[in-house]
């Protein structure tokens, strides 16, 4: 069988075998990778503040958590509605690594690669637990807009 071309010079076959799906799958995927990422953040946050400082662990996870709320409110949602916006604007049989944009995909990369540096230097790890609690609790919370 011949391949046929497709706009922008494509074959048939990437259409055939690109990972697609319809704007459901890509709004559940979207929850689900904030829901992951907002858990194992909080998670690991959590630990690292028991830890690094266990007498003040619950004081500033209870800041961390307020400071996630805040996050989630004036910063994350506004992320959260256009993510969920674009997916429903690009609709039906979208390749699922399109959930993001290319730049939402680029700053996914950045920050885990300052957390990576930022887990590097055991003597601030109260402060990367209480930075991790903050965000991760803020994508739990705005996840709820995907889903």
């Amino acid at each position: 069988m011949a391949e046929r071309k497709m706009k922008g010079g494509h074959s048939s076959w990437i259409e055939r075998f690109k990972p697609g799906g319809d704007v459901r799958t890509h709004l559940v995927l979207a929850g689900v990778m904030w829901t992951v990422v907002g858990g194992t953040l909080t998670v690991f946050g959590g630990q690292w503040l028991w830890h690094a400082s266990p007498g003040a662990a619950w004081w500033l996870a209870a800041l961390a958590l307020m400071a996630g709320l805040v996050k989630s409110r004036f910063v994350l949602d506004a992320a959260a509605r256009r993510i969920v916006a674009r997916i429903r604007s690009r609709g039906d049989g979208r390749c699922l690594g399109g959930v993001l944009s290319p730049g939402s995909w680029g700053l996914v990369v950045l920050m885990a690669a300052a957390g990576r540096v930022l887990r590097s230097v055991p003597s601030i790890r109260t402060w990367v637990g209480f930075l991790y609690v903050a965000v991760g609790s803020a994508l739990l919370v705005s996840s709820r807009i995907a889903w």
